[in-house]
């Protein structure tokens, strides 16, 4: 499942959709702010422009949107079921567990977002293509 060449290795190891080799955030993972979603411009194994369109990441958007909204969910099911809390402190622990998984969720959907676009070329890494 999480084997080379597939989507889920790409996204789980923060690797280029196109060979799967190349790193694709220049930071490993952080809380600071202003390195969270810096990518690198090009793959350093195959050369794919990670940057496919002028503000081709603003589609990422949609996909954290969508992770936020799964997450507010489960934590909001357990809270109110699970642990019992009124609706304030539902609502409190979806805007921690929200805050504190910002970061993961931004990067992820910028993953995401690439993967849906780029497919994967076992060829990719040994041609050096653009």
């Amino acid at each position: 499942m999480f084997k080379k060449g597939t989507k889920l290795y790409s996204i789980a190891n923060g690797k280029c959709p196109k060979c799967n080799e190349g790193e694709f955030f220049a930071n490993k993972f952080t809380f600071n702010p202003s390195k969270v979603t810096k990518i690198h411009d090009n793959c350093a194994k195959c050369n794919l422009k990670y940057m496919l369109e002028p503000s081709f990441f603003y589609g990422a958007m949609y996909v954290n949107y969508g992770i936020t909204v799964a997450i507010s969910i489960v934590v909001f099911v357990i809270a109110k079921l699970g642990f019992e809390l009124n609706l304030l402190e539902s609502f409190l622990s979806v805007l921690a567990a929200l805050l504190i998984l910002a970061p993961i969720n931004l990067r992820l959907a910028r993953i995401i977002w690439i993967n849906m676009f780029v497919p994967f070329n076992e060829n990719a890494s040994a041609t050096k293509n653009v």
